[in-house]
C-alpha cells in the first residue's frame, strides 16, 4: 500500500447529491497506507508523502471491469482482427491472403460476428483456401470457432464439417499453443494489458479466464503483473482443488497482499446470442433449423443447483453466466434454493419479474453495455419483439438490483468509458441511428456509479483506489447522445491503486 496527497481536486458525486453531497469546491485528499484518511482544503503533507497537484481535475473512485478474460484479451491484442468481416466469403478471402503473405504461419483470428451471416459455414470451404496452414477463426462472442481440418486435428477435436461450439470449444481453447508454439499470454503480455487498463482508469478486474489458476496468477504476480486489483475466478473443473487449498472468495492468493484475491466460481449455464445457444423461454425466429429451437441449458437444473450448493458451503460466491431469459430464471432458482451469493453474469434477456428476483436475492447483475452495440440488429432479427427486455438496465435499477458494469473482454474492448457511454446512449454516438430502447438508458451518474465496484463518492475511509480525470464526467449535456460522446472522450490523468500511482499522463 502507498501514501499520496492530491492537491485541489474536485470530487465526482456518485452518491445521492441531496443526502450525501460532495464538497462544492476543490479539496485536498490524503491517502495513507492505501486508505483515504483526510479530505478538505489546505491539508498538511506528512513527511515522505508524494504530493500531486490535481489543479482542479475531477476525482472519482477507481473503475472496475467486472468481467474480463484477461488471457484471451491479451492474446486478442496480438491476433488477426476479424471484426470487419461480414460474410463467409470475406473470411475466406482474408484467410487466403494471410496464408499467401505468411506461408507456414498459423492464422488465428478473433472478432467476427457470424450471427447475421446468411448461411452456416463448413470446414471444407476453409480447407480450400488454407491448405496445410492451421486456421482458427474465433467468433466475437468467444463461444464458437471456425477451424480448418489441420487445426481440428492438431487440437484433437476430430473430423467434422461444422464449427466447434460451447463447452467443446472452451476445453480446446487452452490447446492453441499447439499451433502457435508460444503461449503469447506470458507475464509481459499480461503486464501490457494491465497497463492499458490502468491508462483508462481501471483499478481492478474480475478475471474469468478459462485456463490457469491460483499458482499461475501467483507466478505472473511475482513477475511484474502486480499492477491492479484482481479477483481470480475458477471453473467447476477446478472447484475441488480450490476448496482443498482453503481458498474462499476474498482470500488473498499471496500472503499479506489483498490486491490479488480469490474470486467466485464461474458457471456457464447457457450459450450466447450469436451461436443461438442462449437458453430462452421462446424459440429463436429461425429456431426451426436449430437442434434446440429455444437454445438449451449447458447443464441440468440439479447439477446447476449442486454446484451452487457446493460453492456456497465452501465460502465461494458464484458467478452464473445466463444470457437467455430461461437461463436467468433457472440461475435464480438455484440461488434461491441454496442461498448462494454472487452474481448473474450478462442477464441479457430478462423479464421484469426476474429483475425483481435478482434484487430480492441480493445478487449483483454483472452486465456489459457495449454488447448491445453489437447485438442490437441480431436481437431484432432472431429475438423479434424482445428488444424491450434486452439489456434492461432501467428495470434492474428500479427493482433495486446491484448493477455492475464490465466488458467481457475480448468480446468487447476492456474500456470502461465505452461501457458507460453505451449504457447512457444505447447506441454508437457517431452514427445517425436513434438509441435502441432508450427507456432502459442510465444517466451518466448511474452508469459511473455502476463502474466503481459499488464505492461511494470519495470520502474518509474510502479505498485508496482512485482515478483523476481531466474533465467532469457528469458535466451537463443537452442529450444522452452528447453526454455519451463526452464520456467516450474522457481522458485519465492519474490512476491510483492502494495509494500507489499505476498510471500518470504526460500532462501531470
Amino acid at each position: 500500500m502507498g501514501d499520496l496527497l492530491l492537491r485541489e481536486t474536485r470530487l465526482v458525486p456518485l452518491t445521492d447529491p441531496v443526502t450525501d453531497p460532495a464538497p462544492a469546491g476543490p479539496v485536498d485528499v490524503l491517502v495513507l497506507d492505501g486508505v483515504v484518511t483526510a479530505v478538505g482544503p489546505g491539508l498538511a503533507r506528512p513527511a515522505g508523502v508524494e504530493e500531486v497537484a490535481a489543479a482542479g481535475r475531477w476525482l472519482a473512485p477507481g473503475l472496475w471491469d467486472q468481467h474480463v478474460h484477461l488471457g484471451q484479451w491479451s492474446l486478442s491484442r496480438q491476433r488477426v482482427d476479424t471484426g470487419a468481416v461480414t460474410s463467409p466469403e470475406e473470411a475466406r478471402d482474408l484467410v487466403a491472403r494471410l496464408v499467401t503473405e505468411r506461408p507456414g504461419h498459423p492464422v488465428i483470428g478473433f472478432g467476427h460476428r457470424p450471427g447475421t451471416w446468411s448461411r452456416e459455414v463448413t470446414v471444407a470451404e476453409l480447407d480450400e483456401v488454407s491448405g496445410v496452414t492451421p486456421v482458427v477463426l474465433i467468433a466475437g462472442d468467444a463461444h464458437h470457432a471456425w477451424l480448418n481440418s489441420v487445426a481440428l486435428a492438431a487440437l484433437g477435436l476430430g473430423a467434422r464439417d461444422e464449427v466447434v461450439r460451447e463447452n467443446e470449444w472452451f476445453a480446446a481453447y487452452e490447446l492453441l499453443t499447439r499451433l502457435t508454439g508460444a503461449p503469447g499470454d506470458g507475464p509481459d503480455a499480461y503486464r501490457s494489458s494491465l497497463e492499458a487498463a490502468a491508462a483508462r482508469g481501471v483499478v481492478g478486474l474480475v478475471d474469468f479466464e478459462f485456463t490457469g489458476g491460483a499458482d499461475e496468477w501467483r507466478s505472473r504476480w511475482a513477475e511484474g503483473c502486480d499492477l491492479l486489483r484482481v479477483r481470480m475466478a475458477s471453473y467447476a473443473d477446478r472447484l475441488e482443488s480450490v476448496i482443498e487449498e482453503g481458498l474462499r472468495t476474498g482470500t488473498p492468493l499471496v500472503a499479506g497482499d489483498d490486491r490479488l484475491v480469490m474470486g467466485p466460481l464461474k458457471i456457464i449455464s447457457d450459450g450466447s446470442l450469436n451461436t443461438r445457444t442462449a437458453w430462452c423461454c421462446e424459440p429463436y425466429a429461425d429456431g426451426a433449423r436449430l437442434p434446440h429451437p429455444s437454445g438449451a441449458a449447458n447443464l441440468p437444473p440439479h447439477e446447476l443447483q449442486a454446484l451452487h450448493a457446493r460453492a456456497h458451503m465452501s465460502g465461494l460466491h458464484v458467478a452464473t453466466h445466463a444470457i437467455g431469459d430461461a437461463a436467468v430464471s433457472a440461475a435464480l432458482d438455484a440461488y434461491a434454493a441454496t442461498g448462494a451469493l454472487g452474481s448473474v453474469e450478462h442477464a441479457q434477456l430478462v423479464g421484469v419479474g426476474d429483475a425483481a428476483r435478482i434484487a430480492a436475492l441480493g445478487l449483483r447483475a454483472s452486465v456489459q453495455p457495449a454488447h448491445l452495440l453489437d447485438d442490437r440488429d441480431l436481437t431484432e432479427l432472431i429475438w423479434p419483439g424482445r428488444g424491450d427486455r434486452s439489456f434492461a438496465f432501467r428495470w434492474m435499477l428500479e427493482a433495486g438490483v446491484r448493477l455492475v458494469l464490465g466488458s467481457d473482454a475480448p468480446v468487447s474492448p476492456l474500456d470502461p468509458w465505452l461501457a458507460v457511454s453505451a449504457a447512457v446512449h444505447r447506441g454508437w454516438v457517431d452514427d445517425d441511428r436513434d438509441a435502441w430502447h432508450p427507456e432502459h438508458s442510465l444517466t451518466p451518474r448511474e452508469a459511473l456509479a455502476s463502474s466503481v465496484d459499488e464505492q461511494p463518492t470519495v470520502r474518509v475511509g474510502s479505498r485508496g483506489d482512485l482515478v483523476l480525470l481531466d474533465h467532469d464526467p457528469l458535466a451537463p449535456a443537452e442529450s444522452a447522445r452528447e453526454a455519451a460522446a463526452a464520456l467516450r472522450r474522457t481522458t485519465v490523468a492519474l490512476t491510483v491503486v492502494g495509494g500507489r500511482v499505476v498510471h500518470r499522463s504526460s500532462e501531470l
